[in-house]
């Protein structure tokens, strides 16, 4: 059986990530695709483990040579799928989990549109204030930035199949199932666009955008 392509995004600090790597460590059928990326490695990062870290020229050579599935910039940096890797797992009958950005999402459905695209968010902005704080991965003006950018990147819902709310990562566990099996009700995509727009309305207000 051919296996599915999870594109999953989301607001910063919604914890996507964490539910992609619960994924492969619980079920044997599923893998992270690992990007390209031209930002600096974080703390612990392993480079071919948690990106492939590679200079903006590299990355704009790989561009010429048809090298990605997708690609898009974010915040200031260059993001890509490496092409071969994702097909080869499809063909095997693995489930491909693609954790990117909004842009490069939306272009990874116009070259595949059998792939599900999955949109996270934490359950309020007061969460995602906390979580990007606690992660203590960026200084107070990045954390700002992030939440800024938390506005833009909520208009890219609505081209999503799934929205999910990771408010527990059992429960977000359990949905992608869902997702995979095809029985996730589609109706739920209703009340996480109105936390949505929720968290929009709260970001605004409290930064005055």
């Amino acid at each position: 059986m051919q296996g599915k392509l999870l594109v999953i995004s989301g607001l910063s600090a919604a914890g996507k990530g964490t539910v992609a790597k619960a994924l492969v460590e619980k079920f044997d059928n599923y893998v992270l695709s690992i990007s390209a990326t031209t930002r600096e490695r974080r703390g612990s990062e392993v480079d071919g483990v948690d990106y492939f870290f590679i200079s903006r020229d590299d990355f704009k050579k790989r561009i010429d040579g048809g090298d990605f599935l997708e690609y898009a910039e974010y915040v200031g940096n260059f993001y890509g799928t490496p092409k071969s890797f994702v097909i080869e797992k499809l063909n095997a009958g693995i489930n491909v989990i693609l954790e990117i950005e909004m842009q490069g999402a939306l272009k990874v459905k116009k070259v595949y549109d059998e792939a599900v695209l999955v949109f996270f968010l934490p359950k309020s902005a007061k969460v995602q204030k906390e979580r990007l704080i606690n992660r203590k991965r960026d200084d107070e003006s990045q954390i700002k930035k992030r939440i800024q950018q938390a506005i833009i990147d909520a208009e890219y819902a609505k081209h999503y199949d799934y929205i999910l709310v990771n408010d527990d990562l059992e429960d977000s566990i359990k949905d992608m199932q869902k997702i995979v099996n095809g029985t996730y009700d589609k109706s739920k995509n209703i009340e996480s666009m109105k936390i949505l727009d929720k968290i929009v309305s709260d970001i605004r207000e409290e930064q005055n955008v």
